[in-house]
């Protein structure tokens, strides 16, 4: 029979799938609206460049992740959001810096930025954004309602993920260090996606995807 711990872990990861997306939606949308900028420059070796960075972004985001995941039970629910808010953050720096070593932060659009970030774990509701051809990769350009309906999509997966942040929770020390581990492991997968996305040739269509466009994630 369920203890009353399990039960309670239960009712809130309930709860969570019921809200989760709307307020992951809600989080995501300030998040693909800017690019930002980069004090990076063009390097001469970008990928052993592009690396570092990425050691030094994922280490941060471990740490952020690690230490707002040490709240135990309840009030580390309320915590859930915003490590999240704060990974994501440190990893889209991290694409435009990226972008900068290889001198194509000029050309970074927010649908590039949404692909880095999310291709790895929410891959059904950004595929439609980035399509390689031959040797190139063509983005497409998405309107600010395909914008809300892929923010939208993505935000279900990452509610699902959430889920189990929310019963780390309940073991403050351990389930700290898990959830700052996997931030360094997140991270390293969006500069993995960022650095083979700008290693190619990317050209930007200038046309604009519809709403319906993306196939269902």
């Amino acid at each position: 029979m369920p203890t009353r711990k399990a039960q309670t872990i239960h009712s809130q990861a309930s709860d969570a799938q019921v809200d989760g997306p709307s307020l992951f939606e809600q989080a995501l949308l300030p998040l693909v609206g800017k690019i930002p900028a980069s004090k990076e420059r063009k390097h001469k070796v970008p990928l052993d460049a592009a690396r570092k960075k990425a050691n030094a972004a994922a280490a941060r985001a471990a740490m952020a992740a690690g230490a707002l995941a040490l709240p135990p039970g309840p009030l580390g629910w309320l915590t859930i959001l915003p490590e999240m808010m704060g990974v994501w953050k440190i990893q889209k720096q991290l694409v435009a810096d990226i972008a900068a070593l290889y001198g194509k932060h000029a050309q970074l659009t927010p649908e590039q930025v949404v692909y880095c970030l999310f291709q790895h774990t929410a891959a059904a509701g950004v595929r439609d954004l980035v399509v390689r051809v031959g040797q190139r990769t063509i983005v497409r350009r998405a309107s600010p309602l395909l914008i809300r309906t892929l923010t939208r999509r993505i935000g279900a997966r990452l509610a699902q993920r959430a889920l189990g942040k929310g019963v780390a929770r309940w073991l403050p020390i351990v389930g700290a260090v898990g959830v700052g581990a996997y931030a360094y492991y997140d991270t390293a997968q969006v500069a993995a996606t960022a650095i083979d996305l700008f290693e190619g040739v990317i050209e930007v269509d200038a046309k604009v995807l519809p709403e319906d466009s993306p196939s269902p994630a």
